[in-house]
């Protein structure tokens, strides 16, 4: 934590003695911190809320999920972004990351190619999913089980070409399957695509897909893996997600069979006013073979929020999720349940 604070007070002394004279080059900082507390009528004894969530994660207590500073930096041929982070959030999904590394959320360089044509690298943003660890900037207040159990962030190259305003088409090699230090005994690299289509400013269609190995050479298992989303702007107030993801890893290595997981899901939110929106949410994730969660692991969800927006970088939340399971996984006061119901309330903001 100590090289963190280093690292911060770093980036603000930047800030406080930067002079960029140059109309094309620009150096911006920003920042974001949410809070949270969460209710869980189970009264599990234990503060953790299910190990597949790695957002809101803490239950019947006061804590932050998420604080970042940022330092952006553009000119005409060069881009850099660097991002350190902690909260409950980072503890959580970074688990697997060693040292200072947990504390990053970005970190990258690019170099414009051509005028169209950009190469990053680094560790970057997911190229999957329509959600970030950014709470402030999703429709519902918790992550979705499906954005919890893919990629939120990457390390490796990213070429992205965007022709114009409509396409935008993405290549990458990767580490792996959101890791920045790749997994020990694995040399392989891995391979994502993405490709956008906003046919106008009320559509985004999105194909994005993974290919590599999660586990060392010895034991390669394939995993092939599929993110489709639109977000569709019905109207001026009611905005509409639908996304589905599929994945497939070979059963052993150099095996024809595989597992499959699979999940859909549907989001609606209506804006009320410049200050009120409510959202819903309804959701699967089956994953019977236990790729990315547990064996036998089948769940429904369904959750609603309400958003207070006092001023435009500030939001108040406050989020009731129902999820219930095939199996009895959820802990209670009295044992195990196959249904867990809590509520999340959160105060974020963004400078």
């Amino acid at each position: 934590m100590k090289k963190i604070l280093i690292l911060a007070l770093f980036i603000i002394n930047i800030k406080a003695n930067a002079q960029v004279s140059d109309s094309t080059k620009s150096l911006i900082f920003s920042g974001y911190i949410e809070t949270y507390y969460g209710g869980d009528f189970n009264k599990s004894p234990s503060h953790e809320r299910p190990s597949f969530m790695y957002n809101h994660n803490r239950s019947h207590e006061f804590n932050i999920n998420l604080v970042y500073l940022k330092a952006a930096y553009s000119s005409s041929a060069i881009r850099a972004n660097l991002s350190l982070m902690t909260g409950t959030y980072a503890n959580a999904n970074l688990v697997a990351e060693q040292g200072v590394l947990k504390n990053i959320y970005e970190a990258n360089i690019g170099i414009k190619l051509s005028k169209t044509t950009w190469l990053d690298v680094g560790v970057l943003p997911s190229h999957i999913g329509f959600e970030s660890a950014i709470s402030k900037d999703c429709w519902s207040l918790t992550r979705s089980i499906l954005a919890e159990n893919s990629p939120y962030y990457e390390s490796g190259a990213r070429l992205t070409y965007a022709p114009n305003d409509k396409w935008t088409l993405v290549g990458l090699v990767l580490n792996g399957w959101q890791r920045i230090r790749r997994v020990d005994g694995n040399n392989t690299p891995a391979f994502g695509t993405q490709i956008v289509f906003k046919p106008n400013g009320k559509t985004t269609l999105n194909y994005s897909t993974f290919v590599g190995s999660d586990k060392p050479d010895s034991a390669r298992q394939m995993r092939i893996f599929h993110n489709l989303y639109g977000i569709f702007q019905v109207s001026e107030k009611f905005g509409l997600t639908l996304g589905f993801d599929i994945g497939t890893e070979q059963k052993n290595k150099n095996s024809s069979e595989v597992n499959v997981w699979y999940a859909p899901i549907l989001i609606g939110k209506y804006t009320i006013n410049d200050k009120w929106a409510i959202a819903g949410r309804i959701e699967n994730y089956t994953d019977k073979q236990g790729v990315i969660i547990s064996n036998d692991f089948l769940i429904n969800g369904f959750s609603a929020n309400l958003d207070f927006t006092p001023v435009s970088n500030a939001v108040f939340r406050i989020e009731t999720r129902l999820l219930k399971a095939k199996n009895k996984i959820f802990t209670t006061k009295n044992g195990i349940s196959n249904q867990s119901t809590f509520v999340t309330s959160s105060l974020a903001v963004s400078f």
